[in-house]
């Protein structure tokens, strides 16, 4: 006779233990620990996305859906008093390459761009050096220089124009003093120019002021006194110790500066409408908003602007990417 076994096809055997299914192979445990993470990752991105989704339909709203209207409108005749709207493809970055009054605020453009980065860095480093002391009233007057960042750039328009004018506070302050013709620091074509620029530096100062001296206040004590140890003196260790450390500092002010340059505006629209004389302090800007809001012609403004975006942005990214390989290399 013939034993009958157990464990024959189609059969199970009852004694054999039975796999957990929490005791899988490896595939089975890491899907559940993924169907896990999942889980306990869910809820804090639907919590995150509730909290961006105002930011986010805002910045779509007024930054990118604005910026590919104008990256359409720049290919078009647009103009809304004359109807209608046709494709004209590179025309109006053509005519840019021949109108003279944009190569004219092209070059203002970066003449304030250049003064209002170097003058405003220096200027802000030498201050925040000065003001790096822990006494009250160092303190009161780092918040005084700071200032005019917070104040409107029309408010400090209206300041600086009653100071620059003809008869302005300056002048006659200069003629109290024997200046029989003090200089049209505004209706001066040859200075009117510098003297934006400096009110767009003035403002700024501040914002560096405090940039630099969180930098300052970041350079550990320690290697000033072992390099004042080693024997280096006060430049010494200004160029090989404090500078060096405010390289991230100097980064942030810098982009910052050529950004305000590049789109300065509110100061030149205020003060000088452009002048005086025909678009001798006019900007990028500022011919954008003129082409666009007095001459109606939408489709060249907006050629206008957008060869200023790419051209702040290229600046912005070059200049950023060289600052940043100093800050590792130091």
């Amino acid at each position: 006779m013939t034993e009958i076994q157990h464990g024959t096809r189609g059969e199970v055997d009852p004694a054999a233990p039975r796999q957990s299914p929490s005791h899988g192979g490896p595939r089975q445990r890491s899907a559940a620990t993924r169907r896990r993470a999942s889980a306990r990752i869910g809820p804090k991105l639907g919590r995150f996305g509730l909290f961006a989704l105002p930011g986010l339909v805002a910045y779509v709203v007024f930054v990118l859906i604005p910026i590919g209207m104008t990256g359409y409108y720049s290919f078009t005749n647009r103009n809304p008093f004359n109807p209608p709207t046709k494709w004209v493809g590179l025309r109006n970055y053509g005519d840019l390459v021949g109108d003279q009054e944009f190569r004219q605020a092209l070059v203002n453009t970066v003449i304030i761009a250049v003064i209002v980065t170097v003058f405003a860095n220096v200027g802000g480093l030498l201050i925040a050096m000065l003001l790096d002391r822990p006494t009250k009233l160092y303190v009161a007057l780092r918040g005084v220089f700071f200032t005019p960042v917070v104040l409107s750039a029309v408010v400090i328009s209206v300041i600086w124009q009653a100071v620059l004018t003809d008869d302005g506070l300056l002048n006659s302050l200069l003629r109290g003093l024997g200046v029989d013709h003090p200089p049209g620091w505004l209706s001066d074509p040859d200075l009117a120019l510098y003297s934006i620029a400096w009110i767009i530096t003035w403002q700024m100062l501040g914002f560096c002021v405090v940039v630099y001296l969180a930098g300052l206040q970041g350079v550990p004590r320690e290697l000033q006194e072992a390099a004042s140890i080693d024997g280096a003196g006060r430049l010494a260790r200004f160029r090989n110790v404090t500078w060096p450390m405010l390289a991230p500092a100097l980064t942030i002010n810098t982009v910052m500066l050529l950004i305000t340059g590049f789109k300065a505006y509110d100061q030149i629209q205020v003060i000088t409408n452009g002048g005086p004389g025909t678009g001798t302090t006019s900007t990028m800007a500022f011919q954008v908003v003129q082409t666009a809001f007095n001459g109606n012609h939408i489709g060249y403004s907006s050629a206008m602007a957008a060869v200023m975006l790419v051209l702040v942005a290229t600046v912005s990214v070059i200049v950023l990417r060289l600052l940043q390989r100093r800050e590792v290399t130091q």
